[in-house]
């Protein structure tokens, strides 16, 4: 029976790019593999796939009764909604460990890295497999995607030194030139309808028995929003009431200035305060230097929230 080897819903380019890769490698030593994605293909994700020849992975929602690997997460919030009723044989994530939980050992590959292809890239190390140029590829790009070309504060050594030796085994010459290639992709966001942008890349959160949703819109330039930050944050404020959420949070990060605005939409403003040490005014907050949803918006707000 194969495994299937899926990210987290609402699907980045690491959750996409890893189930290919580390299927792959599972099926290279004799683990028989299938990638598959939980969501729609993000355009950033498409330019990466299309890049180095790629189909996007089978859209499979149900997993019941399956042997799953999961990669990018260890949430319940974020996994198949019938993960109760499947095996997980696996794990490989960058991420703080959540609430999934296994009946069965399993095989768990955790890093404090940038990126789940990092560690994944680790793994092929280990095995001693060797990686073909399109898989080195879309690895490469997935860690240049989550470490923000290098800029965020989760890039490690270790995730630099990966690029590099993925991009001489992909044959890229100007890896961060195809870095800024994809944020362009990223930041083109005219005529895109403000939830699909919303939920681009959201995540939502158990914060104590509260749900939080964040979502992160990374850009070359702040002012694409200029003309549709309203219409953003009536979305996250329909999207709160629709999920019976806490919280909806919205990141809009500027890359090269190196912050973050966040719109925010809560039972509770105060939190934010609490979380940051940034009063919010009339819903907006500018953290300088937020780059991270992960290292630097998550875990406040988590101990604000406990």
């Amino acid at each position: 029976m194969a495994m299937y080897v899926v990210g987290h819903k609402i699907p980045d380019s690491d959750s996409i790019c890893g189930a290919i890769a580390l299927a792959y490698l599972k099926n290279q030593i004799g683990e028989a593999a299938i990638p598959t994605r939980l969501g729609e293909v993000s355009p950033e994700t498409q330019f990466i796939l299309d890049r180095f020849g790629f189909e996007a992975p089978e859209l499979k929602l149900s997993y019941a009764g399956e042997e799953v690997y999961i990669v990018d997460h260890t949430e319940k919030t974020q996994a198949p909604d019938d993960i109760d009723e499947a095996t997980v044989v696996g794990v490989v994530d960058h991420h703080k460990l959540g609430d999934l939980t296994t009946s069965t050992p399993l095989e768990c590959w955790i890093r404090p890295v940038g990126c789940s292809n990092t560690i994944i890239k680790m793994m092929y190390d280990f095995y001693n497999v060797k990686i073909p140029a399109n898989i080195a590829g879309i690895m490469m790009c997935a860690i240049l995607s989550d470490t923000v070309i290098f800029k965020s504060p989760t890039c490690t050594t270790a995730d630099i030194k990966c690029v590099e030796a993925l991009a001489e085994i992909a044959g890229v010459e100007d890896f961060k030139e195809l870095g800024m290639d994809m944020f362009k992709v990223k930041s083109a966001v005219q005529g895109t309808p403000a939830r699909d942008l919303v939920m681009r890349d959201f995540k939502d959160f158990n914060m104590n028995g509260n749900l939080v949703g964040i979502g992160q819109l990374e850009v070359i330039d702040l002012s694409v929003f200029d003309e549709i930050k309203s219409e953003l944050e009536a979305d996250i404020a329909k999207l709160k009431e629709e999920g019976n959420r806490h919280s909806v949070l919205l990141l809009l990060t500027d890359i090269m200035k190196e912050g973050s605005e966040m719109l925010i939409v809560s039972n509770d403003e105060s939190i934010i305060e609490k979380a940051y040490g940034a009063k919010p005014e009339a819903g907006r907050v500018w953290l300088d230097g937020v780059l991270s949803r992960k290292k630097q918006v998550v875990p406040p707000l988590q101990d604000a929230f406990a």
